[in-house]
């Protein structure tokens, strides 16, 4: 993108701050430490739009090894949108995902409500609703079959994690779990790991990312397991409408809706198994 002097460059890691910096105001709550995960998980999978040297806009563009993109973090300053330049943007993002993964490979997104319009005729399709929840952590009695990750854990923490998204990703995993002020949870019986959950400091409170369950009754446990660790603090989850277990899980502990987004997909639907998934990992990595 090179005309009426806006320029379309690759972000360094202080371009990656700004937009966390950005998506703060924007009321998405960002994780305090998402830029340095973000960041060291694709260090070339970030975009902005500049005007005379200044930056207006961006997003992530992220591959996992050429098998699956994911397209998040898109942000014009308010002051310049309207003026064509978040198309422009938008659609370059798109086309340097797709020129950086292999072919056939998909791209998905979480779009906003009034975005999806426009997403669509980008060539997404909506997959399923999915609904930001928060209630306050509480304390409640733990599971004796749930207890906290440890190293010994991550071979089969990553193996769940690849069968409930798709595609391996075990350094995001591996940042994810080694946050400050991060904590994280398994389920654990005589079978093996049956589910885990992370959570990590957000600009308010913490954000689940993610919980993956084999059934509703340990996907409780675990969520439990979450809001025990972070009593009076908030803590947001993000749902997939499709699966009604984790709907009946926010609804019984009575949480707040806050708002809402779309998993969209360019390419094929990649086949997870929606059931396991109790909460998203992120909107902006996937």
């Amino acid at each position: 993108m090179n005309n009426d002097d806006h320029t379309f460059v690759k972000l360094d890691f202080e371009g990656v701050k700004t937009l966390v910096k950005w998506a703060e105001k924007e009321g998405w709550n960002p994780g305090l430490y998402d830029a340095e995960v973000f960041w060291r998980t694709d260090p070339d999978g970030f975009y902005g739009c500049f005007r005379n040297g200044e930056m207006v806009g961006g997003g992530s563009l992220v591959s996992y090894n050429g098998e699956f993109g994911f397209m998040g973090f898109f942000i014009v300053k308010p002051e310049f949108r309207l003026h064509g330049i978040g198309r422009k943007l938008w659609f370059r993002r798109r086309d340097t995902l797709l020129s950086r993964l292999n072919k056939g490979a998909s791209i998905g997104m979480d779009g906003v409500v009034p975005m999806q319009p426009f997403y669509r005729k980008g060539g997404f399709e909506i997959a399923f609703r999915d609904e930001r929840h928060e209630r306050p952590g509480e304390t409640f009695p733990l599971d004796t079959h749930v207890s906290p990750v440890d190293e010994q854990d991550m071979e089969a923490i990553r193996a769940y994690d690849l069968h409930c998204f798709g595609f391996a990703r075990p350094g995001f995993l591996k940042l994810l779990l080694n946050l400050p002020n991060s904590k994280a949870f398994k389920y654990l019986d005589k079978g093996g790991l049956k589910g885990f959950a992370i959570i990590r400091k957000a600009v308010r409170g913490y954000r689940v990312c993610p919980l993956f369950a084999d059934d509703a009754v340990i996907a409780e446990e675990l969520y439990k397991a979450c809001l025990n660790a972070v009593p009076g603090e908030f803590l947001c989850m993000d749902i997939p409408m499709t699966n009604e277990n984790a709907v009946n899980l926010v609804k019984k502990y009575k949480t707040t809706y806050v708002f809402e987004c779309a998993r969209m997909y360019y390419g094929k639907v990649p086949e997870i198994p929606i059931r396991k998934v109790f909460g998203i990992t992120t909107f902006e990595l996937g």
